[in-house]
């Protein structure tokens, strides 16, 4: 059994959302690693989320609980990597 490292890209739903409290919200329903603010344009910030888990469990359980955040707009997935 291997793990993966899996990157996310959170876009919150605009300017207005906390960015410390949905970093916050994050790490309450996954297991993260670690998390990047990532300028994008206009004062809007995406968050890249590490993800390290065992490669049995699938990677959309994890989109869909970060997904189901309030102020989250899009999640898409990065890179993934067995490690």
């Amino acid at each position: 059994m291997g793990q993966v490292a899996l990157t996310l890209n959170v876009m919150p739903e605009s300017t207005d959302v906390d960015i410390r409290g949905l970093k916050e919200k994050i790490k309450a329903v996954a297991d993260v690693k670690q998390i990047v603010e990532k300028p994008v344009a206009f004062g809007l910030i995406m968050l890249e989320v590490l993800l390290v888990f065992d490669d049995k469990k699938g990677a959309s359980d994890f989109e869909e609980k970060i997904r189901g955040i309030d102020g989250v707009g899009t999640v898409e997935s990065g890179d993934i990597t067995l490690i």
